[in-house]
C-alpha cells in the first residue's frame, strides 16, 4: 500500500518526519515498544500539540493513556517517506564531497541506493569509488535509462551545478538534492532539495559569536 498523493501534508510537517523517524528508530533498538506523545516531542525537540498535529495528517495511530506503537509508527512513517521502496541514485561529481557520499552507508540503509557515479573530468572517468566505476558526465543520460534513477545528487563545482542539473533532467529524472552553491533552474515538476553546508556553517558562526544563550536549533522545522 503506497501513501495517498492526493493527501495534503504541510512541507513543515514532511520536514519534521525524518526526526521522529530517528527517535522511534532508536526507541526500538532500545526496546521501547510504545512511545507517548511527549516523550516523542521531548527527544525530536517539538512540542507534544506538533506532534499529535503532524501524526494526525498520516492517520490515527496512537491509543490515549498508552501512547503510540513504536514499530507500527515507524512503519508509517517509512512508508510515507517512501523508505520502503528502493531509489536508485547518481551521484553528479566525483570530487571530494562526491566521493564522501558514494562512500557513505547510511544512503543505502533508508532505501536510498548510490548505483551510479559521473563526472565531466576525463582523469576521474574509469575510476573506481565506493565499488563503482566512474562514468563519463557525457553518457549520464545513458546511465540514468540503464539503472533507472530516481534522484540526482549533484555534486559538483558551482559552476558545473546547472548544466549537471540540465542533464538530469534531461534524462528524465524529477528528483534532485543539490550540494553546489547557486540556484538551479528546473522545470515546475522537478524538485529540488538544497543543502548548503558553508551557508550553515555561516549562521553557526553567527550563533557562536552570540554565545550559547541564543543557540539555534534547525532541526526544529517551523
Amino acid at each position: 500500500m503506497t501513501p495517498d498523493p492526493g493527501r495534503r501534508i504541510p512541507e513543515a510537517t514532511v520536514a519534521r518526519l525524518p526526526l521522529y523517524y530517528r527517535v522511534l528508530l532508536e526507541s526500538a533498538e532500545a526496546r521501547v515498544s510504545t512511545i507517548s506523545s511527549d516523550r516523542l516531542a521531548e527527544m525530536a525537540g517539538v512540542n507534544a500539540a506538533k506532534v499529535r498535529k503532524d501524526l494526525s495528517y498520516l492517520g490515527s495511530f496512537g491509543t490515549r493513556g498508552v501512547g503510540y506503537d513504536v514499530d507500527y509508527l515507524l512503519h508509517e512513517i517509512a512508508r510515507e517517506l517512501g523508505l520502503t521502496q528502493d531509489w536508485p541514485c547518481v551521484i553528479v561529481g566525483v570530487g571530494n564531497l562526491g566521493a564522501a557520499l558514494a562512500n557513505y552507508r547510511g544512503f543505502g540503509a533508508r532505501g536510498f541506493r548510490v548505483v551510479a557515479l559521473v563526472d565531466a573530468d576525463p582523469a576521474k572517468v574509469g575510476q573506481t569509488v565506493a565499488d563503482l566505476r566512474v562514468e563519463a558526465f557525457a553518457e549520464l543520460g545513458t546511465v540514468c535509462a540503464r539503472e533507472r534513477i530516481a534522484i540526482g545528487i549533484i555534486a559538483t563545482p558551482a559552476g558545473a551545478a546547472q548544466d549537471a542539473a540540465d542533464g538530469l533532467v534531461g534524462a528524465g529524472v524529477r528528483s534532485v538534492l543539490n550540494f553546489a552553491s547557486g540556484v538551479l533552474s528546473v522545470p515546475d515538476d522537478v524538485s529540488v532539495r538544497k543543502v548548503d553546508l558553508a551557508t550553515e556553517l555561516q549562521i553557526l558562526g553567527f550563533y557562536q559569536l552570540r554565545g550559547a544563550n541564543t543557540a539555534l536549533n534547525t532541526s526544529r522545522p517551523a
